[in-house]
């Protein structure tokens, strides 16, 4: 079992005749958007070791690298950290050195003090308080005593017990690089015809310098030089994309806003191929899936829980099966009841959520039916689920998710709907009109410059007071704890999303001028029901921001939204408009909006 907490950091590493500091510099930049508080690097030649740490941002790192004087070292490893154990210094940045060795590591090592006491007593002197340092120093143990690199790291690796992918290098063999995964994902990538090789903890910094890759499986460990590498098992290698183009801002302020507006064309990405005249059509799965399955039960993580949350609505009302919704960091604790009649979704944006991954394994192992919706092939996830939707949402760079939200709704709507029409739960006139609304969501999903606007300048009355409100009934419920959670993310602003029905019972006792609620309040569902929960604060005096088609008269501000006959489209529209008021909030405070504190983009331990 895996313990403890560790965002998902970033590793790099490179063999070759090129300017080895850059490439890991400028892989490291790639990798900003998961989230990290230092970074380093370390280069190789001749037996010459140069390392390089800084805390905070990678221009930091960047100024301390000597890039022309380190142009001759052809072997380097880069690492951005999240502290975990050990507060962010620099003795406490990756890589971590030994007497001769230096290793980069993302995960956990959940036996490190173990090791290190052991480590200690046999005269080790350790000067971090990180976990990963043990790893250089038992690789430094065992090769004291048999002068054998490749049989020091294979018994180092056997030592160890949680999740980690590993990067080694030692002047010992000062022309290799030594390698592991284990529970967190690692890339290796290759040009044909070219004496170099890449390593990453994803393809985005790879893209455009190499044309093939290779996802390792956890378990799978080797030995690079620049012309070979060996792998302890067989591996199979992909093309990587040739273009950088679509991971860049493209004159947006930040990559929050450039994926807001990407929404729109990503979820016709989604659609594509999948909608039909008569229906929706997966290739990813067949009917076979869902025979002798009589409830559903996703499970998922933040902002892909809230997704899940809100395709529960969807699967009840469409397919008239029971379907519940469990936070993944909550399910793999409660000793759950799993029937082999279940079928188990996943959502997962980066598919190595390890809560979920987590999850997943233990409802394969209950022999339950699973299936995955995620944005990333030859992911974890998708290699262990019996079957996996991809969301086609490209590389998300802000850590406040929005594209991904979004493309994950309209993938378990057209689930829901394929499951609707097997089970024949759902008359030919409702499925034509919800395949017609599938059509529209795209539409609804543009950014309106007048709301933009209109944000913008709400933005600015609502930087005090003691709190938000977002509100909203039946599938606008999961709307608002998503609105809720990406103003908390980037604005570090308290907000909480509620059932608006609920107000009554508790938190309506908050209400007050300087309590800030935004009303999600949608013509085609339950109009009626929220304006009268958002009347009941208007008499305690909440400042009340309306988000809707319909004017409301009691309101203090009001984001006037399309009228549309379908509450789903009004749902859409509605996402886009708390993600902009989020961000634009975050804009007036001068906050991070692409890399919020304390925050980062994937969590792939528990």
């Amino acid at each position: 079992m895996i313990g403890d907490i560790v965002y998902m950091c970033g590793i790099i590493g490179y063999i070759g005749d090129k300017n080895c500091s850059r490439i890991l510099i400028d892989g490291l930049k790639e990798l900003e958007y998961r989230g990290y508080d230092s970074s380093g690097i370390a280069v190789l030649e001749n037996g010459n070791i140069k390392v390089s740490k800084a805390i905070g941002k990678i221009k930091n790192l960047e100024s301390k690298v000597d890039f022309e004087q380190n142009s001759n070292f052809s072997i380097g490893i880069g690492h951005t950290r999240w502290a975990t154990h050990g507060k962010p210094t620099e003795l406490n940045a990756h890589p971590h050195l030994g007497e001769y060795s230096y290793v980069v590591h993302n995960g956990i090592i959940e036996n490190y003090k173990e090791l290190k006491e052991e480590l200690q007593n046999a005269g080790h002197t350790f000067v971090s308080q990180t976990d990963t340092e043990v790893i250089v120093h038992l690789f430094e143990f065992y090769f004291n005593q048999t002068n054998d690199a490749q049989q020091s790291f294979n018994s180092t690796i056997k030592r160890l017990e949680g999740a980690y992918s590993i990067l080694l290098i030692t002047k010992s063999e000062p022309n290799k690089i030594f390698f592991m995964k284990h529970g967190s994902p690692l890339a290796i990538a290759k040009n044909n015809g070219a004496n170099e090789l890449f390593f990453a903890s994803s393809d985005a910094p790879l893209i455009g310098l190499a044309t093939d890759v290779v996802y390792l499986e956890d378990g799978v460990s080797g030995i690079a030089t620049k012309d070979n590498i060996i792998f302890s098992q067989e591996v199979n290698w992909t093309t990587l994309p040739k273009s950088k183009q679509f991971a860049q801002k493209d004159g947006y302020r930040f990559f929050m806003e450039k994926e807001i507006y990407e929404q729109s064309e990503v979820v016709t990405d989604a659609i594509m191929g999948r909608l039909t005249d008569n229906g929706i059509d997966f290739d990813e799965f067949d009917a076979n899936l869902i025979d002798g399955i009589n409830e559903i039960k996703i499970c998922a993580c933040g902002t892909s829980y809230h997704a899940g949350l809100a395709a529960s609505y969807l699967f009840e009302r469409l397919t008239k099966v029971r379907c519940t919704v469990e936070i993944a960091s909550e399910f793999r604790y409660k000793e759950p009841l799993l029937s082999k009649d279940t079928l188990f979704i996943v959502i997962s944006q980066s598919g190595e959520t390890a809560d979920t991954l987590e999850a997943l394994k233990m409802a394969k192992d209950a022999g339950l039916k699973s299936l995955v919706v995620c944005n990333v092939d030859n992911s974890s996830m998708t290699r262990v689920a019996d079957a996996t939707v991809l969301t086609r949402a490209g590389i998300e760079k802000g850590v406040a998710s929005t594209k991904a939200f979004s493309t994950q709704a309209v993938v378990l709507w057209m689930i829901s709907l394929y499951f609707a029409k097997y089970k024949n739960t759902i008359s030919l006139d409702k499925l034509k009109s919800e395949l017609h609304t599938l059509r529209e969501v795209s539409s609804s999903l543009i950014v309106d410059d007048k709301i933009h606007e209109k944000c913008k300048r709400l933005s600015k009355r609502y930087l005090h007071g003691h709190g938000f409100f977002f509100i909203g009934r039946d599938i606008f419920f999961p709307l608002a704890l998503e609105g809720a959670l990406k103003l908390k993310e980037i604005s570090y602003l308290h907000a909480e999303g509620y059932p608006a029905g609920e107000m009554k019972h508790g938190p309506i006792a908050l209400a007050d001028p300087e309590l800030f609620t935004i009303a999600l309040m949608p013509e085609n569902l339950l109009y009626d029901k929220i304006k009268s929960n958002v009347e009941e604060l208007s008499a305690r005096d909440s400042t009340i921001c309306a988000i809707s088609p319909l004017d409301f008269e009691l309101s203090d501000d009001f984001i006037k939204t399309k009228k549309s006959d379908h509450y789903m489209l009004e749902f859409f529209e509605m996402l886009v408009v708390v993600q902009l008021l989020s961000m634009e909030i975050s804009v007036q405070l001068e906050n991070d909006i692409d890399m919020p504190r304390n925050l980062a983009k994937s969590v792939t331990v528990e």
